[in-house]
């Protein structure tokens, strides 16, 4: 029988949106859209797309940090990018810089707007427990 491992920041936004940031079931984690989120579950950088990205991978690694996951069994992201045209060169860099040589599948979607004011840049992922480390 499968577990189910849900992992949250205990954010506002999670009671007030009825989410949670993780679920593992099975050998996969499914984690919803993270952002630029500080300690306190405060947005941070509004309006700045590499320091949002900066910020959303530090709160990417500690989904990873939790599960005893690496960067390296991430298998899937989806990135929501507000002005795609004017953000896309800071964001790919960021993504290569944070995956290195590891290349999951990714797709990146231009949107008008996300549920913060100035928030820039959102992803979401999938891992996948049973890859290497």
């Amino acid at each position: 029988m499968a577990t189910i491992d849900v992992f949250n920041y205990n954010v506002p936004v999670e009671s007030s949106f009825g989410y949670s940031q993780a679920i593992k079931s099975g050998d996969l984690i499914h984690v919803s859209g993270q952002l630029s989120f500080g300690e306190a579950g405060e947005f941070l950088y509004a309006g700045d797309a590499a320091a949002q990205l900066k910020q959303t991978h530090a709160c990417m690694d500690k989904v990873l940090d939790y599960y005893g996951a690496t960067r390296n069994q991430i298998v899937s992201q989806t990135l929501y990018v507000v002005n795609l045209r004017q953000n896309f060169e800071v964001t790919a860099r960021g993504n290569v810089n944070y995956f290195g040589d590891h290349r999951p599948v990714s797709t990146i979607v231009g949107v008008t707007e996300l549920g913060f004011p100035d928030q820039v840049i959102e992803i979401s992922f999938i891992i996948d427990t049973k890859l290497p480390v």
